[in-house]
């Protein structure tokens, strides 16, 4: 039998904050809150650290299992249009030409400028300036985009002194540099200063801009470049489509398009 004052020392020991556990074992001592230490903090961020590595390798062989959008964005689709008015419309190429692309493109779009650079400049060569076909250009900027419209407006007004190329050349190679004054753009082409100023001051194609823009809109078309390619009717005022594609586009693709349609064009003009 335990001593009267080890009977009290005992449950005063009992009383104590670990009373819950003392029933069972009275000869233990209280638990204490274990407090990782920091070798077992280090294991764990570790742990952590390969647990996220695993899930971006898995997470990249499921990506790279996808097609590409861009692939998917480049191949001809099924035009939701038949024909397309161009009536009184200024295009690259010449009259007897029956084949025409329309192309909607945006200054400011870096995929747009990788064409005008890299492939545009084969098909001028080889379609347009041998006659072959006729090239429109339209116009399709982002709406909030102030800069992409400011370029469109500038070549549009270096069309009317017949420099719209040089002009359409110049700001795909120096896009990326936002400016209010396209004067050193009309300088640099040799454009009359005061007509193109008058021009531009007056804001005189915003609604052409707007109605090419909005057109593309109701055909489905959001995204830039984009190209209709089709024959042209005898009068010349429209464009039946044929192909209709959306995304930078390679010279093969529109190559072999173009020589599709072409072989049928040669047999009419013989006819």
């Amino acid at each position: 039998m335990p001593s009267f004052v080890g009977s009290l020392v005992l449950i005063a020991w009992c009383l104590a904050p670990a009373v819950s556990l003392c029933a069972d074992e009275p000869n233990q001592q209280p638990p204490q809150a274990a407090t990782p230490s920091i070798q077992q903090q280090l294991e764990e961020l570790r742990e952590g650290q390969r647990q996220l590595r695993n899930e971006l390798e898995e997470i990249k062989k499921v990506l790279q299992t996808k097609p590409a959008l861009t692939n998917l964005e480049t191949k001809p689709l099924t035009p939701k249009i038949s024909s397309v008015d161009v009536y009184g419309e200024p295009f690259d190429g010449t009259n007897s030409a029956r084949i025409a692309i329309i192309e909607y493109s945006d200054f400011d779009c870096s995929f747009c400028a990788k064409y005008a650079r890299t492939v545009f400049p084969r098909i001028d060569q080889d379609y347009v300036k041998t006659g072959k076909i006729r090239y429109f250009f339209r116009d399709l900027p982002e709406r909030a985009e102030t800069n992409s419209w400011l370029k469109a407006r500038a070549a549009r007004c270096a069309g009317d002194q017949g420099k719209f190329w040089e002009m359409h050349d110049l700001l795909f190679a120096q896009q990326g540099n936002p400016t209010q004054d396209p004067t050193p753009w009309a300088q640099t082409i040799g454009l009359d200063l005061e007509q193109f100023g008058k021009c531009f001051s007056t804001w005189k194609y915003v609604e052409n801009i707007q109605r090419s823009a909005e057109g593309a809109k109701r055909m489905g078309i959001f995204g830039t470049p984009a190209f209709l390619v089709g024959t042209v009717t005898k009068d010349g005022d429209f464009v039946w489509v044929k192909k209709m594609l959306v995304g930078a586009q390679t010279y093969e693709t529109l190559k072999g398009i173009l020589d599709e349609l072409l072989v049928p064009a040669r047999v009419e003009k013989l006819k």
